[in-house]
C-alpha cells in the first residue's frame, strides 16, 4: 500500500511538472508570438512584395520568406491571420513595405487590398501613335496592344469604326501590377468621352461646328498651335472666324500631320504646296480627323472660343503668339518676329 502510494505520488508530481513545463513552453510561445506581430520586419528600407493572383496562404508566406521580410514559423504567421479574421481574403497585388512595417500592418494591408498605385501621363498633344509608344515602354503594365493596328484596339474598346487619333483624353491615370495597355486606354477613351459630351453641351451658340467630332478636331489643332493655356480660347476664335467667313485655315501642324513619318523636322514651302487631307493652305475646312489628342482646356477653348477680329496670328518666339485683324498687320507682325525685319 505504502508502495502505491508512492508510485501515485511520484506520478502527480511528474504530472504537474509537465503541467509546468507545458504552461512555461506556451507562455513562452505566446510571449514570443505577441513580440512578433508588432515587431518590424526585415526591412531597412522601402521594399516590395509581389503576390500573384490565386496565391494560396502557404503561397504569400514563402513569398515573404523569400523577400527577407521574416522567417518566423508558418504557425505564428496563420495564428495572426486567424486573430485579424484576414486567413481567407488576402488580396494578391503589387504591396509597398515601408521600413518599420510590422507583421499586422502586411497583413490588414493585403486584406485591405492597399496595393502599390503606378501613374500614367497622357501629355496633351500627343498622337496616338507617341500613346502607343509610351505605354509600350511601361514597365510592370501587361502589354497586349503590340500586334493590334489601331483599327482593331478602337474595336477592342467597342468604338466600332472611330479614328483613334483624339480620342484619349490627356491626364494622369493610376493602375496597378495586373492592369493592361488595353485597360488604361479603356479609362482615357471613356474619359474622353464624357468630356467631350460636358463640353459639347456648353458650347457657343454661334459656333460654326456641326458635331462634338469637329470640335475635337479643332481642339486637336488649338492645342497644337499654343502650349500657353490663356491663349487657346484666342488661337481657338481665330479659327472660328476663319471658318466662319469659309477662309483656309493655314496651320502649320495639319500639313505636318498629313506627312506623317516623311516630315524630318523642316516644313518647306514645296510641303505647304503640296495637298492632302491635312494641308489646310490647300484645302478649306477642317482635316478629316483629330491630329493629336487634345486636353480639357483645349477642348473648352474650342466649343467656347474668345470674341474678337483676329484672323491671323504668328509666334513671338517666346511661345507666346501675336495677332492681327487684317493681312497688312500680320505681315507686319510676320516680318518683326519670324524674318526679323523690325526691332
Amino acid at each position: 500500500m505504502k508502495a502505491d502510494a508512492a508510485g501515485r505520488s511520484v506520478l502527480g508530481t511528474l504530472f504537474l511538472l509537465l503541467l509546468l513545463a507545458l504552461g512555461a513552453g506556451g507562455y513562452f510561445l505566446w510571449q514570443d508570438w505577441s513580440r512578433f506581430v508588432d515587431a518590424p520586419l526585415r526591412a531597412s528600407q522601402e521594399s516590395v512584395l509581389d503576390v500573384p493572383p490565386g496565391s494560396s496562404f502557404a503561397a504569400i508566406r514563402r513569398q515573404i520568406r523569400q523577400a527577407g521580410l521574416s522567417d518566423a514559423p508558418d504557425l505564428y504567421w496563420r495564428a495572426l491571420a486567424q486573430r485579424l479574421g484576414v486567413a481567407s481574403r488576402l488580396h494578391a497585388g503589387e504591396y509597398a513595405v515601408p521600413a518599420g512595417s510590422t507583421p499586422r500592418q502586411l497583413l490588414q494591408r493585403m486584406a485591405a487590398g492597399d496595393v502599390i498605385q503606378h501613374r500614367f501621363t497622357i501629355v496633351e498633344g500627343w498622337t496616338f501613335r507617341q500613346l502607343r509608344a509610351e505605354l509600350a515602354r511601361e514597365s510592370g503594365l501587361r502589354q497586349t496592344l503590340a500586334t493590334l493596328s489601331d483599327a482593331e484596339i478602337m474595336r477592342e474598346l467597342g468604338a466600332g469604326a472611330d479614328h483613334a487619333e483624339g480620342r484619349f483624353l490627356p491626364e494622369t491615370y493610376t493602375w496597378t501590377r495586373g492592369n493592361s495597355d488595353l485597360d488604361l486606354l479603356r479609362r482615357a477613351h471613356a474619359a474622353m468621352t464624357k468630356a467631350l459630351e460636358q463640353v459639347w453641351a456648353a458650347r457657343a451658340p454661334d459656333l460654326p461646328l456641326d458635331s462634338p467630332y469637329q470640335a475635337l478636331i479643332l481642339a486637336s489643332i488649338v492645342e497644337r498651335e499654343t502650349g500657353k493655356a490663356d491663349e487657346r480660347p484666342a488661337i481657338a476664335g481665330v479659327f472660328a472666324r476663319r471658318l466662319r467667313l469659309g477662309m483656309k485655315l493655314q496651320t502649320d501642324p495639319t500639313v505636318i500631320y498629313g506627312l506623317g513619318s516623311g516630315f524630318d523636322g523642316n516644313l518647306r514651302r514645296r510641303d505647304l504646296e503640296t495637298d492632302t487631307p491635312y494641308n489646310t493652305y490647300t484645302r478649306t475646312g477642317l482635316p478629316p480627323t483629330p491630329i493629336a489628342l487634345p486636353g480639357l482646356a483645349a477642348l473648352k477653348a474650342a466649343t467656347q472660343p474668345a470674341p474678337g477680329a483676329a484672323l491671323y496670328f504668328v509666334a513671338r518666339g517666346d511661345g507666346s503668339h501675336e495677332f492681327s485683324a487684317s493681312l497688312d498687320a500680320h505681315n507686319r507682325a510676320v516680318a518683326r518676329y519670324q524674318l526679323k525685319g523690325g526691332q
